[in-house]
């Protein structure tokens, strides 16, 4: 290679070309180059990665950097705003709720647009050799992981940019549709639990989509169709993300609950038998079994069953850490993201960024199934044992007649499982339990709460289903009745 010199370009998340503006510095600077000393590296270029768990890898990487006379160019762009600078904009902590997190990014004003389309970079290659590819090739993935049943490799994702960009152009036409129909989160609004994911989330979270192309995307396709100007609300789900971010930001703990700062200290139950039920679908409730089978088999559930399913686990039902779930979570949700999955999994439990969400039979994991899946589609594919249930039962099977079972092809009790609980007499228990550790705070109010108006509450959790109708804090939630009794 003579006297040249290069750059290489750190992929950690950021995992495109299109708006990334550190990958643009690092191709103007010179060649792009694998990262070896001896290739004479003067640059290094890498994303933000604002997480708080990455901070010793990267600043050992910029002291090596240092030591070796290279320079290093971090840019922001996995995030809407540098959760550095809200922070400072806050006088040097996190926005500790919500609604005063949109005060301060008000202030700094609309994030950034993504960057032009780059053109053809120059860029110079290092030629491929057998000794090359034995030092770094990636080693195959059975390497990292290897399926848990023959299920599981019946499910294919296509990741990288040119499938997200497919995809952000199918879900950007998604939103048009849906804001001619004055209809706002289309996604929320009508979720589709057997389509396709619509998110965008697994890309997101590796950055082979720009979060800045989405965001501006939706905004600007919102304001061409009504000729009003776009609010928060339109993109609520891309401002909890950055909200998550920023308050993980210096927290190395922000996925546990001791040294948690932000994070109530609840005295959740030790039950290894009831948590592996939930965790292997195993709950006798088939709209939990539902969710839990599809994310073991496939790495993905939509956001209604992640919530059903968190709740279930934490305050609804079971009484057990938020933490354990979270880590289930981890290992197969290909959209996991340490701040994002974490904070979701605080907010659902009423551990933290939560107020007024009290009610554990929002959650009903009967109700709240028949609800989201009224026709019993969604349940019956993932749990195929109950497919003969008629649509009356299938959500509670065990108070089904045994002839009625018999007629099913499914005995509760051999075939599915029973109950693990009695839902109402549980979640009126945890009602009880929460209400004593909120009154332990009556003259101290912890900083860990967050909702200031119950539109963050439809926002996050996708409450608004069935709209005017309120929930009576009991296992006949009469919102969720009035749903199921218009669609069954």
């Amino acid at each position: 290679m003579g006297n040249e010199t290069g750059a290489i370009h750190w992929f950690r998340h950021g995992l495109r070309i299109h708006d990334n503006p550190t990958v643009t510095s690092s191709s103007q600077s010179s060649s792009l180059m694998a990262m070896l000393p001896e290739w004479n590296i003067k640059v290094l270029t890498c994303e933000q990665d604002p997480e708080p768990i990455w901070r010793e890898r990267d600043n050992g990487v910029k002291a090596l950097c240092r030591e070796l006379g290279v320079d290093v160019h971090e840019r922001v762009s996995h995030t809407l705003w540098d959760p550095n600078r809200i922070i400072e904009e806050n006088g040097g902590s996190p926005p500790l709720t919500y609604s005063l997190f949109i005060e301060v990014v008000q202030r700094l004003g609309p994030p950034p647009h993504p960057l032009k389309k780059p053109g053809s970079p120059n860029w110079n290659s290092t030629p491929v050799t057998e000794e090359s590819q034995q030092k770094y090739s990636l080693k195959p993935l059975e390497h990292f992981a290897t399926p848990e049943c023959p299920e599981q490799k019946k499910k294919h994702w296509i990741g990288g940019e040119t499938r997200a960009l497919e995809l952000y152009e199918m879900r950007i036409k998604y939103e048009e549709e849906a804001f001619k129909s004055d209809v706002v989160m289309v996604n929320q609004y009508n979720p589709k639990l057997l389509d396709p994911p619509l998110s965008l989330s697994g890309y997101l979270r590796f950055g082979a989509l720009s979060i800045r192309k989405f965001y501006w995307g939706v905004h600007d396709i919102y304001q061409e169709i009504t000729r009003k100007s776009s609010q928060n609300h339109v993109t609520a789900q891309l401002i909890w993300r950055e909200y998550f971010y920023t308050m993980s930001v210096g927290n190395t703990n922000f996925a546990q609950m001791d040294n948690n700062p932000i994070c109530l200290k609840i005295n959740w139950y030790k039950d290894e038998e009831k948590f592996k039920a939930w965790a292997n679908s195993k709950t006798g409730f088939p709209w939990i079994d539902a969710c839990m089978r599809q994310l073991f088999l496939e790495g993905w559930i939509h956001q209604v069953c992640r919530h059903a399913v968190s709740c279930f686990l934490t305050r609804g039902d079971l009484w057990i850490s938020w933490e354990e779930g979270l880590q289930v979570f981890f290992k197969y949700l290909i959209d996991a993201d340490w701040s994002v999955c974490s904070g979701n999994w605080m907010w659902v439990s009423s551990s933290a960024f939560e107020k007024f969400l009290q009610c554990p039979s929002c959650f009903c994991p009967v109700n709240y199934g028949r609800r989201m899946d009224p026709q019993g589609y969604y349940v019956r594919k993932y749990v195929p044992v109950l497919a003969k249930m008629p649509l009356r039962y299938l959500f509670n099977p065990s108070s089904a007649p045994l002839e009625v079972q018999k007629k099913a092809g499914c005995i509760i009790g051999k075939d599915y499982p029973a109950p693990i609980v009695n839902h109402k007499v549980v979640s009126a228990r945890n009602k009880a339990s929460m209400e004593e550790i909120v009154s332990r705070f009556l003259s101290k109010v912890p900083s860990h709460c967050a909702p200031s108006q119950e539109e963050e509450i439809t926002d996050f959790a996708w409450l608004d289903a069935v709209p005017d109708v309120k929930c009576d804090s009991s296992d006949k939630c009469r919102k969720a009745e009035m749903y199921y009794d218009m669609m069954a």
